[in-house]
């Protein structure tokens, strides 16, 4: 296995996947197959046949889904499980995504940081332990040929919390070209950085950038909107990319599993493609 790592490295130019939290109401191979016909070019898998990925599924299970997607012809761009650093043993089930982003030739795990506490000492130590979860697993990352990469998202929304963290792994020495980040457009938005931040933060440690807009309702809550109907700067964030060389893949991810009320997938992510294609100046 080539020691080489997936971050900072200048590859093809942007390309365009979507991820399978889309699609909460129909089986895989339908969800690869329209976003195949639609034109995307990768799959970023979040729900298999409606349902969020068990990293214990069988045998069976994990060479149906590699058939599926090899018949679609999307490559699987991100493994997205729903581990958080700081939760109760997070390592052995980070291991088998490992494993499973391994088995469906992904280059990349999906984490999140998890809750983080108010007091300093307490907060420092979760994160001192999220690191050492990383470093845990960094090992068998790099023997697969699997990055992991911490989402902006929930406590870590903040690219500023993300790089923090990255710094405490990295100075345990293990190993940082396996372990970087996912830049999620919404959420550092959410809590107040611009994407000029972000990238400075996190610059060349980004493995995937996630796109998804939203405006904030009179009550103060976000709505998920269509691409460009938003205030989410994401536009700003693919200029950003591009200007840094970036070579990863952009997915978008319209959560209509979370989120039943936003309008179909069939509407979505076409509108979402044409879009990111007329920013990035590419044709869908």
């Amino acid at each position: 296995m080539d020691d080489k790592g997936p971050t900072g490295s200048v590859g093809p130019p942007l390309r365009i996947a979507f991820s399978t939290l889309a699609f909460p109401d129909i089986p895989l191979a339908s969800a690869v197959s329209l976003g195949r016909r639609w034109g995307y070019a990768g799959v970023e898998l979040r729900l298999i046949d409606g349902e969020l990925i068990d990293p214990s599924m069988s045998t069976a299970d994990r060479a149906q889904v590699r058939r599926t997607v090899i018949a679609a012809g999307l490559p699987v761009v991100a493994v997205d499980s729903s581990i958080r650093l700081t939760g109760e043993d997070p390592g052995p089930d980070l291991r088998r995504f490992l494993e499973l982003a391994s088995d469906w030739e992904s280059p990349l795990v999906r984490v999140f940081g998890g809750a983080l506490a108010a007091a300093p000492a307490e907060r420092q130590e979760q994160l001192r332990a999220a690191a050492r979860v990383l470093e845990s697993c960094v090992p068998l990352a790099r023997r697969l040929g699997v990055a992991i990469g911490v989402e902006t998202h929930d406590d870590f929304s903040a690219s500023s919390v993300v790089a923090e963290l990255l710094a405490l792994f990295d100075s345990e020495g293990a190993g940082p070209d396996w372990v970087g980040a996912v830049w999620d457009s919404h959420h550092p938005y959410r809590v107040g950085e611009t994407p000029a931040d972000v990238y400075a933060n996190l610059g060349r440690r980004i493995l995937l950038a996630q796109v998804k807009d939203a405006r904030r309702r009179p009550d103060g809550d976000w709505e998920l909107v269509l691409l460009g109907e938003g205030e989410v700067p994401v536009r700003e964030m693919l200029g950003l990319l591009a200007a840094g060389a970036y070579g990863g893949w952009i997915s978008v991810e319209w959560e209509k599993r979370w989120h039943p009320e936003i309008e179909e997938p069939e509407e979505a992510l076409p509108q979402h493609l044409e879009v990111l294609a007329e920013w990035m100046e590419v044709k869908p």
